[in-house]
């Protein structure tokens, strides 16, 4: 196998971790001797070994071998020590390492120990397709704040419901499944109240060796029903209402269910967005999968909460202007206040489209 070959595999390894590793990254390593695989591993589960200790656990003999790891190799302890001092006791020759770590904690220094112990390190290999693997993570270690992924489903002509409220369903059954993928892969998934009184939704991750997110609803006034599937399963599944409500009386009553009551102030008479993701980052939630209404998601762009956008288009037309849109509010005056979208790529699930931006961030 060739190089590239080989770090390939490990990043179909590392994406094993799929759900299980938030709010650290995904990562894997290979273990090669003359270009055959003699051990691998992955970061399996949060507080497990990492994906190099992984490896060499099951390696019989790695002493003058080859190690591909998509990920800088962490050097200080945390749940778990080093890689760097397992990686300097194997005997290993020579890294290649795909991803930087900015991690301040690591940041450089895990390769910089490895160099000065002789051996040879080969920085940023195939580090785009490696660092593709980890926007939760860069962007949570850097501004301890979650990775946010609005996913809209609408038709061709924009309408993510028709005029008497129907959305079921837009989009056809592999582009649902993938947003099931998606909910594995964040750590939480949040909606508005509209969405919770529309359509009663359990917000669970249903595909095979599932990991389901915790659940955050917007509901700035307590409106939540206490027979919500959200409510009736919350001790089953960590379930938060963020709310600027002071009913103190419907808060102790939707605790006693197990739905957990996160006091957010308000903005303009709604939870301040951007107060309630500085609240998740400290809580360690890493990444927030946002599937709203059209309230919610204008809320969230004019927060400047969202990095990342998902729009699933679907081959029908609603028309109508009382059919509901993607977006709601007033919207921006001018085109040139428009949000910024960057990076786009386009895929296809099953008749569907998928488009998918980054949000350009406003300074």
């Amino acid at each position: 196998m060739t190089d590239a070959e080989l770090m390939r595999h490990a990043i179909a390894l590392a994406k094993r971790g799929t759900g299980f590793v938030n709010p650290n990254p995904l990562v894997g390593a290979v273990l090669a001797r003359d270009g055959q695989i003699i051990a691998e591993g992955w970061h399996a589960k949060y507080g497990d070994l990492h994906a190099e200790r992984n490896a060499l656990k099951v390696c019989d003999d790695p002493r003058g071998a080859v190690m591909y790891v998509t990920l800088e190799p962490c050097c200080h302890t945390g749940k778990q020590p080093p890689c760097t001092d397992a990686i300097l006791q194997s005997g290993i020759r020579k890294v290649f390492v795909g991803s930087d770590d900015p991690n301040p904690q690591v940041a450089g220094k895990g390769l910089k120990l490895l160099e000065d112990a002789g051996i040879e390190v080969v920085r940023g290999f195939l580090k785009d397709e490696c660092d593709a693997l980890n926007p939760i993570f860069f962007h949570y270690i850097t501004a301890r704040t979650p990775y946010v992924i609005m996913k809209i489903a609408m038709t061709a002509d924009g309408k993510t419901a028709t005029r008497a409220g129907f959305s079921k369903w837009i989009t056809g059954e592999a582009s649902r499944r993938h947003v099931h993928e998606t909910r594995k892969r964040c750590a939480a998934i949040m909606v508005g109240i509209g969405t919770v009184l529309a359509d009663d939704p359990t917000l669970t991750c249903r595909i095979e060796n599932p990991s389901d997110p915790i659940r955050i609803v917007c509901d700035s006034n307590l409106q939540t029903p206490i027979e919500s599937k959200l409510v009736v399963t919350a001790r089953e599944i960590p379930t938060y209402i963020a709310t600027c409500s002071i009913d103190r009386r419907k808060a102790e009553l939707l605790e006693s269910k197990g739905v957990h009551i996160l006091e957010i102030p308000p903005d303009e008479g709604h939870v301040d967005l951007r107060f309630l993701m500085r609240r998740l980052g400290e809580m360690g939630i890493d990444s927030v999968l946002l599937e709203g209404g059209a309230a919610l998601h204008e809320a969230a762009l004019r927060a400047g909460i969202v990095q990342h956008i998902q729009v699933y288009i679907a081959p029908k037309m609603f028309g109508g202007v009382s059919a509901k849109p993607a977006v709601g509010g007033l919207g921006v005056y001018g085109v040139e206040e428009a949000y910024q979208l960057t990076s786009p790529e386009i895929s296809r699930y099953g008749d569907d489209i998928l488009l998918e931006y980054d949000v350009k961030e406003v300074r």
